[in-house]
């Protein structure tokens, strides 16, 4: 059985190697020489056509200004490849003349060549659209290699060798040609699910009847939905046996359930959020020491941006246990309070109608839903008020717009002549105090 394993990709392997013999062998023929030459010459005249208009193209390029950007990183793949556009331009040519004016077997060579160009260059410009640079380069090379195998005559030997090399698991057999199948079907279907789901993500989240929360659950469970499909279709495409399958990945979800507590408690959390939409994202939150609007909702993550620049990733388990103030849960109004105080000389009266009155001329202070001042009491050395207002945007800042009322307040107290009191405390000597205070500060510095 191992001997039977082990001679079929032998057999496979010096059929390959006498077919290469025979190619190499042919390329002594005299025609065959001619075909090469030619081929060696365009490909130095394309190479000095690129060099010579190379630059042209260049400048022409940076005076288009105003163009979408996607457009200006095509031409700059196009123009970093101009030796192999100029050598497919001109070898195509030389193919269709010789066709026409000698036998088909005198330009056989140079036809494999000329394919051989111009399918790299088609591969080259079709991969560019896969943005992730490491997909891009396998894709590039897998297809490059593939296609010169086809072009070459080489795909059965090739499939045949791969699918000799297997092993066998129970009733399947799982050869090498079968997981490159399924790589590259699986592969597809995944960038066909991820354009999909863009799109409708983007149509999802342009439409304004779905609230955030919602937005965000329709465009998850879509992506689940999706991409799983995608899997699993794949593998039977290739035809996987996926019973076998489900019974692995019932074992392993049952020990993913105990080893990954935190990460499912996270995960389901984070469906709770957008089912109850007690959060959303644009809603303003304090959770502990932590201020900010919401960024982001993730599977197990919460990303929230403070007004100092930091972006702080909070589990979804702790909005569900802690306590979370949502300034914006239902509306964006919000209310804010300082406190200050004014000398018992001063009118109450008139200190409640400047307080108001400096609070509406703040810019963000809410004019329909006016400020309101009150007395809270009688202090030691002033009487003390509360001022309260209005602001609908949180994420402008709490902070700054406290700073910009006082301020206001400041300046409307000193053009009224309100005076702001400070505590200020009263110190008596007593008759005969200051001969024993002597006394018993010069005892002290002695030590008796």
């Amino acid at each position: 059985m191992g001997n039977d394993i082990l001679q079929a990709p032998h057999e496979i392997a010096f059929s390959l190697w006498a077919q290469a013999q025979f190619f190499i062998a042919g390329l002594m023929r005299p025609w065959n020489a001619y075909q090469v030459a030619i081929a060696i010459g365009l490909f130095i005249a394309a190479h000095f056509l690129a060099r010579l208009l190379g630059p042209h193209v260049h400048a022409w390029m940076r005076a288009r200004e105003g163009w979408p950007k996607w457009r200006m990183r095509f031409l700059v793949m196009l123009h970093r490849r101009l030796r192999l556009i100029f050598f497919v331009l001109l070898i195509w040519p030389a193919v269709w003349i010789m066709q026409s004016t000698t036998w088909p077997s005198r330009s056989y060579l140079l036809e494999i060549l000329a394919s051989l160009a111009l399918a790299w260059l088609i591969i080259t410009i079709v991969t560019r659209f896969i943005v992730n640079g490491f997909i891009r380069t396998m894709v590039r090379y897998v297809a490059w290699t593939w296609v010169t195998l086809g072009i070459l005559g080489l795909t059965d030997e090739t499939q045949r060798l791969l699918d000799s090399v297997a092993i066998e698991l129970g009733d399947m057999r799982l050869s090498l040609w079968v997981i490159l199948q399924a790589v590259t079907v699986i592969a597809v279907l995944m960038f066909g699910a991820r354009f999909v789901s863009r799109t409708t993500a983007a149509q999802i989240r342009q439409n304004k009847e779905i609230s955030p929360s919602m937005q965000v659950l329709a465009v998850k469970f879509l992506q689940v939905l999706l991409y799983g499909a995608a899997f699993f279709i794949g593998l039977r495409a290739v035809g996987v046996d996926l019973t076998g399958l489900a019974v692995l990945s019932g074992a392993i979800g049952v020990g993913l359930g105990f080893g990954l507590q935190k990460v499912v408690s996270n995960l389901v959390s984070g469906v709770i959020l957008l089912l109850d939409r007690s959060i959303k994202p644009g809603d303003v939150i304090s959770l502990g020491e932590t201020f900010g609007w919401i960024n982001s909702l993730g599977a197990r993550y919460v990303s929230i941006t403070t007004r100092d620049g930091k972006e702080y990733l909070i589990p979804n388990e702790d909005l569900i246990t802690g306590q979370v103030v949502n300034w914006s849960h239902s509306n964006d109004y919000v209310r804010l309070d300082i406190y200050f105080g004014t000398a018992y000389t001063d009118d109450p009266h008139s200190v409640r109608r400047i307080a108001i009155d400096a609070a509406k001329g703040v810019e963000r202070v809410l004019e329909f839903k006016p400020p309101v001042c009150h007395i809270v009491g009688f202090g030691d050395s002033s009487v003390d008020y509360i001022l309260r207002f209005w602001i609908r945007d949180p994420t402008g800042g709490l902070t700054n717009i406290r700073g910009n009322v006082y301020l206001a307040l400041w300046d409307a107290f000193q053009e009224n002549g309100i005076s702001i009191p400070f505590p200020q405390r009263e110190v008596r000597m007593l008759e005969g105090s200051t001969l024993e205070t002597h006394q018993a500060g010069a005892a002290s510095s002695t030590g008796d």
